[in-house]
């Protein structure tokens, strides 16, 4: 990948430019005849991106299809290469899940939009990535730098603000946000990231009502207007964890050296919630919260650490046997995490220094 250039605002105009068209360049190898897929993460910034892409390349012309890779899922599974093979369609955009050296569908012609640190760079496919700039774009900055590449998109910044609120990215700088914020307000693009990042937080886990907002709100205030009737999927899920959340807040951290361990037991997902908040206020450690309760038969987990921990780093030095590593150490320096099943999870507490108390049955 060409080498990337940077202010504290955002990459200069010729590395813009140069992406820009190389996307122009990636779509001209689709097949317009057949709709395109989008296949993005179901956080905020996925969503956002995938909304952005969707309605964009739908304004240029394109037929699009949207999967969203939700709980317990992972792209680069066997379950979904047959999946996406199953399918027809003339090309395949993959928004915020990592990228890798494979694709997910060989001989598609493939687009990858991605901020997490790689582990593998497709040769085969063109890989779009915010890591190496500082700051670091979220995936849906990108897909919103792209979308501007095809059709007018200034109506779908507010989107890519969701997107930088939500990963969080809000004081990163970004002239972007700046931009959506005298457009729409800070409060609503706020409020309504947080409501579009419950579903996929609240027991069931299923993002698709987030998704089918976003693909049709005119901005923030109509996701938070009720005049949809997502809205009210997307408030009973924000309910929900709020309540888990404050219950799990309460949870006191075990110390072991440098770590601090979080154990919760939720079917919400608020441990990355818990983690951020003690990070905050344990300075110098690195904040694990890990929840027994997400998805039976694993640990989730969710790491912070302020500037200077490289997670990434600590988690490769400290990866158990057992850990898969396409659900293992992912992310980013200071914010990673991953999911490892009991036996794994045991051997890494272990290893960590911590007792029997943290460990959990087979």
């Amino acid at each position: 990948m060409p080498e990337q250039h940077a202010s504290e605002a955002g990459p200069d105009a010729a590395w813009l430019a140069a992406r820009q068209a190389e996307f122009r360049a990636a779509l001209a190898q689709f097949d317009r005849a057949r709709p395109l897929l989008v296949l993005g993460h179901h956080d905020a910034d996925g969503l956002s991106a995938m909304a952005i892409l969707a309605r964009a390349l739908g304004q240029a012309g394109w037929q699009v299809k949207t999967r969203i890779i939700g709980r317990g899922e992972n792209a680069w599974t066997p379950e979904m290469a047959a999946e996406l093979q199953a399918q027809e369609m003339g090309g395949l955009i993959v928004a915020d899940l990592g990228s890798r050296a494979a694709l997910l569908r060989p001989g598609t012609p493939t687009v990858v939009l991605d901020h997490h640190v790689p582990t593998g760079r497709p040769e085969a496919a063109l890989l779009i990535s915010g890591h190496g700039l500082h700051p670091v774009p979220t995936t849906s900055l990108l897909a919103w730098w792209c979308a501007a590449a095809v059709t007018e998109a200034e109506d779908l910044l507010w989107l890519a603000a969701l997107g930088i609120i939500g990963d969080p990215e809000e004081k990163a700088g970004f002239v972007e946000l700046a931009r959506a914020r005298e457009r729409w307000g800070i409060t609503a693009l706020r409020d309504a990231t947080s409501l579009v990042n419950a579903p996929r937080r609240a027991g069931a886990g299923d993002a698709g009502p987030a998704l089918a907002l976003l693909l049709k709100a005119d901005g923030p205030k109509a996701v938070l207007s009720g005049d949809y009737p997502e809205i009210a999927v997307l408030r009973a899920a924000k309910a929900e964890v709020q309540e888990a959340l404050a219950e799990g807040r309460r949870v006191a951290p075990r110390m072991q050296g440098e770590v601090a361990l979080i154990p919760l037991h939720s079917a919400c997902q608020i441990h990355p919630l818990v983690a951020q908040q003690w990070k905050t206020r344990l300075k110098g450690k690195i904040v694990i919260a890990a929840n027994t309760g997400y998805r039976p038969g694993w640990v989730h987990f969710a790491a912070r650490a302020a500037q200077g921990t490289d997670l990434i780093a600590f988690l490769r030095e400290h990866r158990p046997d057992g850990a898969d590593p396409e659900q293992y150490g992912n992310g980013h320096a200071r914010a990673s995490g991953g999911a490892l099943p009991p036996e794994a999870w045991n051997r890494f507490v272990s290893d960590l220094g911590f007792g029997a108390d943290v460990r959990v049955p087979a």
